[in-house]
């Protein structure tokens, strides 16, 4: 099977950005010396779906190093970065992707990679694994399992697993300690307003930022836009969240009163119509409006465009939708990851950390595929660890140890 990109010609400079992720990724670097030794993956096919740029370009030939034959597109539309998915193809990986496909084409590339009959999942917002079990029921018993990288897929394998729905185990990578303590936190916390300011060349600092959500992904964001000077407004339906937020010195109240109020808006909840038809027109004239949940819904973009009396690109990746008020909303990257769509994703130390757990998820997989009986499994403990204390290490930084005393006494043995 061919591979189907936009231009293999673009592939040096998809290399260039391989290599300056490689040399920032201590982790993988690591693994990637020992898979070459160890082979984990020898004869195992695996299907990937992540947002395709450098970082993931550089966990699949981490992979493809342990024996992998990889089958690899991306997860959002906008997210591919065609040259990086040309340098892939160049190493020998199978690629179905490109940069601003539609839906159809999307959908296509999935199948593509799904076809091939993989034995190992991963999957970044829970489409791989939908497809197989709607329209490739047939190559089910060939799948050892999966790992899921984001909330929003693990909410999806959650649903499935309590309809009893879901027939292979998933490992719930988003819900390891070194995943959303960091690539939540820190990561979505920084790219987001990597995204935000590359695209818009406006200043944060004195403006009104609405963050709706306060999750791992909300607090960095949150915490992100205070440290760029802005006041910011949390809106939450859990109460729990919504005090830790005002502890974290944010304002909180409902989107319906924040919508009038706010200079930017960013969506990160994993839910849908977060910011809806009533909360458009309350809206200032030119209020930015973006998301940095995985899909296109949390912005309600279907309703935006319908009462919209005109549109237009008001600068790449910004398009400008003007209501029966006269006010124009400015919404970035069409609604989508913002992150990506609008910026290169989480830093590459930070996504060291969460492929470091993908690819030994991955590996524990294989290593235990006749003994798993749970269909969602958590990351195991000694899996997070051992990133940890490897980061750690990398980061020049040592940590105290408990005396044989000091154990006895905290665990009585």
């Amino acid at each position: 099977m061919a591979s189907e990109i936009r231009d293999i010609n673009l592939a040096p400079s998809g290399e260039q950005k391989i290599e300056w992720v490689k040399r920032n990724c201590d982790l993988l670097r690591t693994l990637e010396a020992e898979f070459e030794k160890t082979k984990p993956f020898a004869g195992k096919k695996i299907a990937l779906s992540v947002h395709l740029e450098a970082k993931t370009a550089y966990l699949c030939k981490v992979l493809k190093a342990g024996g992998a034959e990889m089958y690899v597109t991306g997860s959002n539309p906008l997210s591919t970065q065609d040259d990086v998915a040309a340098a892939l193809v160049k190493a020998g990986l199978e690629v179905h992707a490109w940069y601003d496909c539609n839906e159809e084409e999307y959908d296509h590339h999935i199948r593509e990679v799904l076809k091939i009959g993989p034995n190992i999942i991963i999957d970044d917002g829970g489409d791989l694994v939908n497809m197989m079990h709607t329209e490739f029921t047939e190559l089910i018993p060939g799948v050892i399992g999966g790992c899921e990288e984001t909330t929003t897929g693990i909410i999806r394998l959650e649903n499935m697993n309590r309809d009893g729905k879901l027939k292979f185990p998933m490992v719930r990578v988003n819900n390891a300690q070194c995943k959303h303590f960091f690539d939540n936190r820190y990561g979505t916390g920084q790219s987001v307003w990597d995204g935000i300011n590359r695209t818009t060349n406006l200043i944060v600092a004195g403006k009104i930022v609405v963050v709706a959500g306060y999750g791992w992904c909300g607090k960095g964001t949150a915490m992100r836009a205070k440290g760029l000077g802005a006041r910011v407004i949390v809106t939450e339906i859990d109460p729990v969240k919504a005090i830790e937020a005002v502890m974290d010195g944010f304002d909180v109240m409902p989107m319906k009163d924040a919508a009038r109020l706010g200079d930017f808006f960013v969506t990160v909840t994993g839910c849908d119509k977060v910011i809806d038809e009533e909360d458009f027109m309350e809206m200032k004239d030119g209020a930015i409006l973006c998301n940095a949940g995985h899909f296109d819904c949390e912005i309600d973009m279907a309703r935006l465009r319908e009462i919209a009396v005109s549109s237009k690109e008001m600068r790449k990746n910004i398009k400008g939708y003007t209501l029966s008020n006269g006010n124009t909303l400015c919404v970035l990257g069409e609604g989508r990851l913002v992150n990506l769509a609008c910026g290169d994703g989480h830093p590459a130390e930070i996504m060291d950390m969460s492929f470091a757990i993908q690819a030994l998820s991955a590996k524990y997989l294989c290593e235990h595929a006749d003994s798993l009986t749970e269909k969602l499994i958590d990351v195991p403990e000694e899996v997070d660890r051992d990133v940890a204390k490897r980061k750690l290490d990398f980061l020049g930084k040592k940590i105290d140890v408990l005396t044989a005393e000091q154990h006895k006494y905290l665990y009585g043995n």
